[in-house]
């Protein structure tokens, strides 16, 4: 709840919806747990999510354009405002409210104390602060009941500690954060529900173990560190750090750690109270991410308008030298190299300001299913006689609007990419499809919209690629290719071409298993008379007692699906691969009724564990799902003909119907 000035002027960057639909994504701010406030330089707020109306009672349309201290009690403003210029001073990221007692104030005049989170994010029109605000009223509360709890020990007699450490311990219990108590050595003395539920292990597992043992490899001196600080009487506050479950996950923490001291007043150990903070740090990176595609197309925008102007002098000067040299001499075939040269670098800045989205556009309205097979015989003399081209319309129509020529460079762009993977021949898999996304797809998407798109998805056999190599290829001038045979832009060319045509774009891929482009643009179906004639989709009925094992590898994918799947009504298991899924159903004493596994994971596949399952449990269901499309699925052989095959990204409806379908 404080805001900073503009410190620099920013270059020329995207529209102040893209800039809007990037940065302060409605949908990206629904997916954090804290009530979240965007202010600007002045403090006026710009953008709220769900989680702040709710936490003040106000609708966004009331706050938004409102100072942001009508969210602060009457009597803290000024200390309010001392604190904004403050954070102007120095804005960086940083948690306040440990150490000051700062209060919010809802519509209804309910003060409560608060601790707020500042994370300063620069635009073109000067910085804006996320102020990720969290209602500490029951922490207050638990801190003061032990605070009293711990004043009546001392004060009760010996036959009364009993009853009073009971309800110590239940107050301790009732904390969704860790609480874990240690001696000054680090063995564990307590182990509260919350340290249960956080890192998997019981309180029998846990106490009078080293606390060092749910600490990663590569921070041994951490814990030492720790311990030497409490022996000194100081406490340790709000350290973020990574701990490691007890089914091998590494957890976001931010602990914070305070001696113990006995009767006497001599440190005896330390308490600990940790918070999962996993997801608020994967929102971070993608927050980080999208500023940072935004920097770089501000900066490949700014240098290719710069540069466009250096190449139309030496090219106008080159056309002048042409004119008055004789063509037969060494002199003329400088100048034409050097008009060469200066057309090669005109095309390189084309390709930047595709990616920047400051390049025109000619949008009309396309079939994508009869613009393939157009652009399929570009494609067929430049992938070669060893790569087979298919050509798969899942969907009688697929009207988008787009420029047509931007369409095909997106097509050939993939395509050549795929060519490069599969040196040894393979296939080219192009797919169109219609997708219906609701509500409840938009909030876990970040910057999708409900509503119907057209997907266009681009697959190859080929070599595949690591997720360290995944996570930057839309990055300008990034290329894994040998030096001379890329230039690095054509995987931003068409990240920037989706991004300008209001779509979105998402990479599935794993070494060896090839690659999977999928392209979402939005339906202009209903502007040719078609967009009426979509039924609604009825989510199937609500079944109980039934278990089903969901085994995926990817810590939000499934903790999403688990969410879904019990707030239908099943009882879920899960495990993060193959192998952990066998434990899990060695362990569980009653039925599984239905697996539902990715395909591809470490360890081993989901066919893997399908067919080690299929001996002990003949009559189990299995849905698999998979981020491939079903075709390259079924041209890899990596599954059987007739299975059930549910594609990521997947709604709700879709994965609720299809696991009733297959349960029958």
């Amino acid at each position: 709840m404080a805001s900073s000035p503009d410190h620099q002027q920013p270059a020329p960057s995207l529209s102040a919806k893209t800039r809007a639909e990037v940065l302060l994504s409605s949908n990206l701010l629904e997916t954090l747990p804290d009530a979240i406030v965007a202010v600007d330089h002045d403090g006026t707020i710009v953008q709220v999510n769900s989680q702040a109306q709710e936490l003040f009672g106000y609708d966004r349309d009331e706050l938004i354009g409102q100072k942001v201290e009508i969210l602060v009690p009457e009597n803290y403003r000024p200390e309010h405002h001392h604190h904004r210029e403050k954070f102007a001073e120095t804005p960086k990221t940083r948690r306040m409210g440990a150490n000051l007692d700062l209060y919010g104030r809802r519509r209804d005049g309910l003060e409560f104390p608060v601790e707020v989170s500042l994370s300063p994010v620069v635009t073109e029109k000067g910085a804006i602060v996320l102020s990720a605000i969290r209602d500490i009223s029951d922490r207050k509360r638990i801190a003061e009941e032990l605070r009293r709890a711990n004043e009546e020990l001392h004060r009760r007699t010996a036959e009364q500690l009993g009853e009073y450490r009971s309800r110590l311990a239940s107050i301790i219990d009732s904390s969704e954060d860790a609480i874990i108590g240690k001696n000054l050595d680090g063995t564990i003395t307590s182990w509260n529900k919350g340290a249960e539920r956080i890192y998997g292990y019981t309180p029998e597992e846990a106490i009078g173990k080293h606390i060092s043992f749910l600490t990663p490899g590569d921070r041994a001196d951490e814990i030492p560190e720790i311990l030497r600080k409490i022996a000194r009487g100081e406490s340790v506050e709000h350290h973020e750090s990574v701990r490691v479950t007890k089914d091998g996950r590494n957890l976001n923490v931010s602990i914070s750690v305070s001696p113990l001291r006995d009767a006497r007043g001599d440190i005896v150990g330390a308490s600990a109270i940790a918070r999962d903070i996993t997801a608020q740090k994967r929102a971070e990176s993608q927050l980080h991410q999208a500023q940072k595609m935004e920097a770089i197309g501000r900066l490949a925008g700014g240098v290719a308008h710069d540069f466009n102007n250096i190449l139309a002098i030496i090219n106008a000067c080159a056309e002048f030298l042409r004119d008055q040299v004789d063509t037969a001499t060494k002199t003329s075939r400088y100048v034409e190299n050097i008009r060469k040269a200066t057309e090669r670098g005109s095309s390189l800045t084309r390709q930047l300001l595709t990616f920047s989205r400051s390049s025109s556009i000619q949008p009309t309205l396309l079939d994508l299913n009869e613009r393939l097979k157009d652009v399929s015989k570009l494609l067929r003399p430049l992938m070669g006689d060893d790569v087979e081209i298919l050509i798969v319309s899942k969907s009688p129509a697929a009207i988008v609007e787009a420029d047509p020529g931007q369409f095909d460079q997106i097509v050939v762009n993939l395509a050549v990419n795929a060519r490069d993977a599969m040196p040894r021949g393979g296939k080219l898999i192009l797919e169109t499809r219609s997708e219906q996304f609701d509500e409840g797809f938009a909030e876990q998407h970040q910057n999708m919209s409900a509503g119907k798109y057209v997907l266009l998805a681009v697959s190859d056999t080929g070599s595949g690629m690591d997720e360290a190599t995944v996570s930057r290829i839309f990055e300008p001038f990034f290329t894994t290719k040998e030096a001379g045979k890329g230039t690095g832009l054509g995987l931003a060319t068409v990240y920037g071409i989706v991004k300008q045509s209001g779509g979105h774009i998402m990479v599935y891929s794993e070494p060896d298993h090839g690659t999977t482009f999928k392209i979402y643009l939005p339906s202009a179906d209903h502007k040719i008379g078609l967009g009426s004639t979509a039924e609604v989709e009825t989510v199937s009925p609500r079944r109980h007692g039934t278990t089903i094992l969901l085994v995926e590898d990817d810590e939000t994918m499934r903790g999403l699906t688990r969410q879904l799947l019990e707030e239908h009504g099943y009882t879920v298991l899960d495990a993060d691969d193959g192998k952990s899924a066998l434990e899990v159903v060695e362990s569980h004493p009653g039925p599984i009724d239905l697996l539902l596994t990715d395909v591809v994971m470490r360890r081993m596949s989901g066919p893997e564990l399908v067919e080690r399952l299929s001996v002990s449990h003949p009559t189990l269901k299995v849905v698999y799902m998979s981020g491939y499309t079903g075709e390259l699925i079924a041209e890899r052989e990596v599954l059987k003909r007739g299975i059930t095959l549910l594609e990521k990204p997947f709604t709700r409806t879709a994965l609720l119907n299809t696991i009733h379908t297959t349960l029958g």
